[in-house]
């Protein structure tokens, strides 16, 4: 009696999904370099606050410079976003609106207070952007032997 494996005669099985491995993190990092640019070209560097519903306008470059991208293996995404503020909740009430504390001069003390922040969002409407091209970087991405 012959026993044939059907699924042996078409396609080198490990080949392939070594082959859709890589496709799938370089179209994934592909897609977070994309909507990071978006989203630190929607900043301006501008005086005085953005309105409401606008990316906010980058004052000293901080917010730009930290958003970053990249692959996390152990949940097969990507990431996009700013990393880099310590103790601060800026970009967090920046994106979605809240209350932060704020730092001020009077009288040549610097105080604190509490102050409430419209939304001003800047990765959302990045992704919403890039939305539309990221099925498009899919097609002819895999290939191999």
């Amino acid at each position: 009696m012959i026993d044939f494996k059907i699924k042996d005669l078409f396609f080198d099985r490990a080949t392939v999904l070594r082959a859709v491995g890589n496709a799938k993190r370089r179209v994934l990092s592909q897609g977070g370099a994309f909507i990071r640019t978006t989203a630190k070209h929607s900043i301006r560097k501008r005086k005085g606050p953005a309105p409401p519903g606008k990316p906010p306008h980058s004052h000293e470059g901080s917010l730009r410079r930290l958003i970053f991208f990249g692959y996390d293996r152990a949940s097969d995404s990507v990431v996009v976003g700013p990393v880099g503020f310590r103790k601060s909740t800026a970009p967090n009430v920046l994106e979605f609106g809240g209350s932060t504390k704020v730092k001020t001069r009077r009288r040549g003390r610097f105080v604190t207070q509490r102050a409430r922040v419209e939304t001003r969002p800047y990765m959302g409407p990045a992704l919403a952007k890039e939305r539309p091209k990221l099925p498009r970087m899919w097609a002819g991405s895999i290939r191999g032997g």
